[in-house]
């Protein structure tokens, strides 16, 4: 029997194995055990349980049922591309194995969901302008109690989350990312929308941009790390964020009149040069007070004319609170 087949029988058998457990069995090194399951992890026989130096591998029962499955080409891409889930062990699932886990917990048939996926995101997809932003103006612009408006221009990158299926693609990473502060994820974002925010800053001619500085304590702020890793080539506005004795975040405030208030006192922007046009940018936008009332202050400062904001992932609604980030 091959050696790899003598490692696939005493996964099996045993469930759940570790390297030494696999190199005591089969009496060969550490250095070739690991060879030989990033080979069969590749080929999609074992899969990856836990991170150093607590790892395990177990049989890939999921790669032999997808394998069966024939789903078309065009559709794997279209899964790998916006669909994006969390299992209950922490792991990433992208595309057709994100879907299949989907639906096992759902208990729904396979083909048949994600059909209906590609139809949902796709009405939602219609969305998009030329650019491949949402533009989110009309829905500022509705929100009742709103007041006067500081941005000119509003866009998202992409909504937070869909119907029926919960966050999308962007909305995911986006709420792993700040929930565990984890810089992976972090810089996966940037890596998808780093060449979207530079086209944006080319076709409207901004010459400065201003990132909307965090509300919470946190050891890594994922503003801080946009600003950083996006290393925009444009003077950076200054605005400060001005805590009392008693922080009051502005995910933990559920009444639109509250986050005004929250986002006109809690803010200051100091005087500093003037420029034509302004981008300010956040990380996710429910009601849209924090984004419009530093604006807002930004024009009172005489800083810019013209303002658009750009939120990574916004509310399809006019008003939502998305607390959880």
């Amino acid at each position: 029997m091959k050696i790899i087949d003598q490692l696939l029988k005493f996964v099996q058998k045993n469930n759940t194995v570790t390297v030494d457990a696999i190199a005591a069995q089969l009496s060969i090194s550490r250095q070739y055990v690991h060879i030989l399951v990033k080979k069969m992890i590749d080929d999609g026989k074992l899969k990856k349980i836990g991170t150093a130096p607590h790892v395990f591998y177990s049989v890939n029962i999921v790669e032999k049922e997808l394998a069966n499955n024939n789903i078309p080409y065009d559709k794997e891409v279209f899964l790998h591309t916006h669909f994006l889930i969390v299992d209950a062990l922490g792991n990433k699932l992208q595309g057709l194995k994100a879907m299949h886990y989907w639906c096992s917990n759902q208990q729904l048939p396979l083909q048949k969901t994600i059909d209906e996926f590609i139809e949902t995101r796709k009405k939602y997809l219609a969305f998009f302008n030329n650019e491949y932003l949402i533009d989110g103006l009309q829905k500022l612009q509705s929100t009742k109690g709103i007041g006067n408006l500081g941005v000119d221009e509003l866009y998202y990158l992409d909504f937070y989350a869909i119907e029926r299926y919960g966050k999308t693609h962007l909305g995911c990473l986006m709420h792993y990312a700040k929930q565990g502060q984890n810089k992976k994820l972090m810089q996966l974002i940037v890596d998808e929308i780093k060449n979207r925010v530079q086209n944006m800053i080319a076709q409207h001619d901004i010459d400065a941009v201003l990132f909307v500085p965090p509300t919470i304590k946190r050891k890594v702020q994922i503003m801080h790390f946009f600003q950083k890793q996006l290393n925009l080539p444009l003077p950076i506005i200054t605005v400060k964020k001005i805590s009392n004795e008693i922080v009051i975040p502005q995910k933990a405030l559920s009444k639109l009149f509250e986050r005004i208030a929250n986002a006109k006192n809690t803010f200051f922007v100091p005087s500093q040069k003037k420029y034509n046009k302004v981008l300010i940018i956040d990380d996710a936008m429910g009601s849209g007070a924090t984004i419009n009332e530093i604006a807002l202050k930004v024009k009172a400062q005489k800083i810019a004319k013209h303002i658009t904001g750009l939120v990574v992932t916004g509310s399809y609604k006019g008003f939502e609170v998305i607390s959880e980030i």
